[in-house]
């Protein structure tokens, strides 16, 4: 619980992709990366894991596994790891040119992504988000799970970024339905991808395979564990945590009342014919009954999160991070949160006209002259006194570690707004949730901030936009 009680202050060194600091200035392009030791996919290049949402990176159009081959025209594979964080962050100018290539893609692209740069003693609302997060856990928590998924490659030392082309082995007339769900599903993620469906002369042949039935050799739940974790996995189709019936991956068999199994296969056409390029498997232990269809629609788009870059063998590992929170564009101090550092040009708060140097003596009723380690005190008291609102049923471990994360009881959302509004509580960052029904029961998403600048003092109406991201890693 610790963790979480102080993470804001440990929020005054923000450590992204990219980011580096030059004389108290932080500046990141809006991307991680590795660099990879996978003969198939960017062989001793740079490969992005993840792109931030509202980057520039993502409006530059940069895609997670993309391979960056060059920076400024320099070729990664000519330099030390040291000096390509020096080139992602030139001390001389504000942006930087990559030379990428994509899966799917016939040729390289030139992609200008222009560096981010703000104070180091600045905090984002993005920031501040993360760290009041427990106002809102219906939407903002960053959580992870894993998936029992065996993933295999082929020996030999082929390019996957040769392959450009799909289409589907021949569908079983017998599960003509199921088959038909499953290759819809990986068309879209296959696609996606950049690869293009060819059923005349493709270069892979995609091919499924799958099992369900009863465990002849079930004995019977495990008793020791009557209170064992819930097994979460991220459905993307409706962008939230699923609740499943399965068994952990140290389970024993005989405790499983099911077994299923999906397996998706990448059959190279091309070069050697019939030779597998790329296979996942997954074998699932089951509590009860469960439809091969539904298991494919949640499971297709992370299976395919390992094509064409595999990192995990087995029991890939992945993390969801999910926020959705108000943003003005105000930055603050982080040893002075009531101290404007900057304010986004073209953001709510630049509009309403709140300007760098402004102090924040209030946002609605909440005062804002406190420090860092008294709101943090006071996030602390306000989440201990609401546990009581807060519904055990839907109970779940975060990525932190914190296992008594719950979601807000949907019949006390008028206590919890009271207790938003109890001025003990310093609650002024709840603002970022304003939108919610347990914050804010009025449904008008405004914001009123008590501003001063110098002698004068004003009060400022901003409203705010709703900043809704979803990122998930393989970790």
């Amino acid at each position: 619980m610790k963790k979480i009680f102080t993470v804001i202050l440990l929020l005054s060194i923000y450590i992204n992709g990219g980011a580096q600091n030059r004389n108290n200035i932080i500046c990141r392009l809006g991307f991680t990366y590795e660099i990879s030791q996978n003969n198939h996919w960017g062989k001793d290049k740079l490969v992005i894991n993840s792109i931030y949402p509202y980057s520039s990176a993502e409006l530059a159009g940069l895609k997670p596994y993309d391979v960056i081959e060059a920076i400024d025209g320099i070729a990664v594979t000519d330099v030390t790891e040291d000096d390509v964080t020096q080139l992602l962050n030139p001390a001389d100018k504000n942006e930087v040119l990559l030379t990428v290539y994509s899966i799917g893609s016939n040729e390289k692209q030139e992609i200008k992504v222009y560096k981010e740069c703000k104070k180091a003693n600045t905090i984002t609302e993005e920031q501040l988000a993360i760290a009041f997060n427990m106002y809102s856990l219906e939407t903002t928590s960053e959580r992870q799970f894993i998936c029992p998924f065996r993933t295999t490659t082929t020996d030999d030392n082929i390019d996957f970024g040769a392959f450009k082309t799909f289409a589907f082995a021949p569908i079983d007339a017998n599960n003509q339905t199921l088959e038909t769900t499953i290759n819809g599903y990986l068309q879209k993620e296959l696609t996606q991808k950049g690869l293009l469906l060819d059923t005349q002369a493709p270069d892979i042949l995609v091919q499924t395979f799958y099992y369900f039935d009863k465990n002849p050799n079930y004995r019977g739940a495990n008793q020791v564990l009557v209170e064992k974790e819930a097994i979460f996995r991220y459905d993307l189709s409706y962008n939230r945590m699923e609740k499943l019936p399965f068994l952990s991956p140290q389970a024993a068999e005989s405790e499983a009342a099911y077994f299923l199994q999906l397996g998706i296969r990448l059959i190279d056409q091309k070069y050697i014919f019939d030779r597998v390029l790329w296979e996942c498997e997954a074998s699932e232990l089951l509590e009860t009954a469960y439809r091969l269809e539904d298991y494919a629609r949640i499971h297709i788009p992370l299976m395919c999160m390992q094509y064409p870059y595999v990192k995990y063998t087995k029991n890939v590992p992945f993390t969801v991070k999910k926020k959705s929170y108000n943003y003005t564009g105000i930055q603050y101090d982080i040893d002075r949160l009531e101290q404007v550092v900057e304010v986004d040009r073209n953001s709510p708060a630049y509009a309403a006209g709140v300007r760098p140097q402004d102090i924040v003596e209030r946002i609605g009723r909440h005062r804002m002259d406190r420090s860092a380690g008294a709101f943090t005190k006071s996030y602390k008291q306000f989440i201990s006194h609401t546990m009581q609102f807060r519904d055990p049923k839907t109970m779940f471990t975060d990525a932190n570690g914190f296992k008594h994360c719950m979601l807000w009881d949907t019949f006390k959302y008028t206590q919890i707004a009271d207790a938003v509004q109890q001025a003990d509580y310093l609650s002024a960052f709840s603002y970022l949730y304003n939108f919610a029904p347990y914050i804010n029961p009025s449904g008008n998403n405004v914001c009123i901030f008590q501003i001063k600048r110098g002698k004068e003092k004003k009060e400022i109406t901003i409203r705010p936009t709703i900043r809704a991201e979803v990122n998930i890693e393989i970790k």
